[in-house]
């Protein structure tokens, strides 16, 4: 007798893998609430220290002092400073920076990991159950399109790489505090549970939402799964530290642009950021015919090499330290003091701030602000020679400003102009 059954004897196609946004899908036993509180609060105490010290950087640059030096002059509130920023100890900015920029590199398999953790939660359908859930996917959105932003550009500014729509300090300072306000909201709502669990355990009876429903079968701990990801931050710590440091440590920061041999031998063979070549800077503009000008209100005062070195000479031991993390070990600059050039300007009894600008043609920072306590302090030089041999063409001749703790931009190269009291 004839089969009567609709479809009888046609074979019906079976269903298709499962999406993303079905439980079924994410199969890994390592998942669960546990493994991603553990990387929250590893996170919790790394992207504050991170932005804490990004905006010490920030500071350090005086962005209230001159408009020279702010890159962010629509920043509003966002921009407060309960201090200005100081010279001591003159290894402040080295350390800060350069612990922002190692801790930023370090902490990139935890926030890869953090990410992988709960990605089941970030495809759940549907998007909105109730007003505060919908709120909460915001911040979430937020959170994650942030963190993303801030690391790749750090860490393509970092490399030197700079693929950015316009310029790199508007857009990691704003970005850091959408990322942070985000990441705050979503402390607060669960930092609660994290400890809970971490402490206590899920309450009894209650399901742990990130494990999947039908787990593979393991091939590592959720212990192994957050070893390799400590192994993987102390790989890149060990890969990039370096880059703060002189000699053979240097040599070790292979992920850094930083990490090799020194550019050259000798007294002036350590690191610089740029070279005079890239800066436009030719000796026909360096040799005799450079003057140094120095403004106030005892007028314009032009003063050659020559005269300058007549000058009382001091000497100085101070680090160059770069935003992008990179620094150096104290080297010993030698010069006249910013603060007996301010006396010759017309201010014996206290020295001013004092404005400086480079005769390189291009590029940014070619005149910078400083503050009068930078001016004042003995060991800011207009310094005209370097471990006990004259300035290389690469490290600022004829001369260049060194000043304590403060960012390597702010030591300006090839200075021409010196303008005490108008900033």
């Amino acid at each position: 007798m004839r089969d009567r059954r609709p479809y009888a004897g046609v074979r019906l196609p079976s269903p298709g893998p499962p999406l993303p946004t079905e439980p079924a899908f994410w199969r890994s036993p390592v998942r669960g609430v546990r493994f991603t509180a553990v990387l929250g609060l590893a996170l919790l105490a790394g992207v504050t220290l991170l932005f804490v010290t990004g905006l010490l950087s920030y500071a350090a640059y005086n962005p209230d002092l001159a408009a020279v030096n702010d890159k962010t002059p629509d920043k509003g509130w966002l921009g407060f400073y309960l201090f200005d920023w100081p010279t001591g100890p003159h290894w402040l900015y080295r350390m800060t920076q350069g612990i922002h920029v190692t801790l930023g590199i370090v902490l990139v398999p935890v926030l890869l990991a953090k990410l992988w953790s709960v990605a089941p939660k970030l495809f759940a359908l549907p998007p909105a159950r109730s007003a505060g859930h919908a709120l909460e996917r915001l911040s979430l959105l937020l959170l994650v399109g942030g963190a993303l932003f801030e690391f790749v550009t750090g860490l393509l500014n970092i490399q030197l790489e700079y693929l950015f729509p316009g310029s790199f300090y508007p857009l990691h300072f704003y970005g850091a505090w959408v990322f942070f306000a985000a990441f705050l909201a979503h402390t607060c709502l669960k930092l609660p549970r994290a400890l809970q669990v971490l402490r206590h355990g899920l309450p009894t009876g209650q399901d742990d939402e990130l494990a999947s429903p039908r787990p593979s079968e393991p091939t590592v701990s959720r212990r192994g799964a957050l070893a390799v990801v400590g192994a993987g931050s102390l790989l890149l710590l060990a890969t990039s530290a370096g880059r703060s440091f002189d000699g053979g440590l240097r040599r070790t920061a292979l992920l850094t642009p930083r990490g090799g041999a020194e550019p050259a031998s000798g007294p002036n063979g350590f690191q610089i950021n740029k070279t005079a070549a890239k800066a436009g800077i030719t000796p026909d503009v360096t040799g005799d015919p450079w003057r140094l000008t120095v403004v106030g209100p005892a007028g314009e005062i032009r003063l050659s090499r020559t005269e300058l070195l007549a000058m009382r000479q001091h000497s100085a031991s101070l680090p160059i330290a770069c935003v992008e993390g990179w620094s150096t070990s104290d080297q010993w600059w030698r010069g006249v003091r910013l603060r007996d050039l301010a006396a010759l300007a017309g201010f014996p009894d206290g020295p001013p701030g004092v404005l400086v600008a480079s005769i390189q043609r291009s590029g940014p920072f070619r005149t910078v602000a400083l503050r009068d306590n930078q001016v004042r302090d003995p060991r800011s030089l207009l310094a005209l020679g370097v471990n006990g041999e004259d300035l290389s063409p690469d490290h600022g001749y004829p001369a260049r400003v060194i000043v304590p703790a403060a960012p390597g931009v702010m030591n300006t190269k090839w200075v021409g102009r010196l303008t005490f009291g108008e900033l």
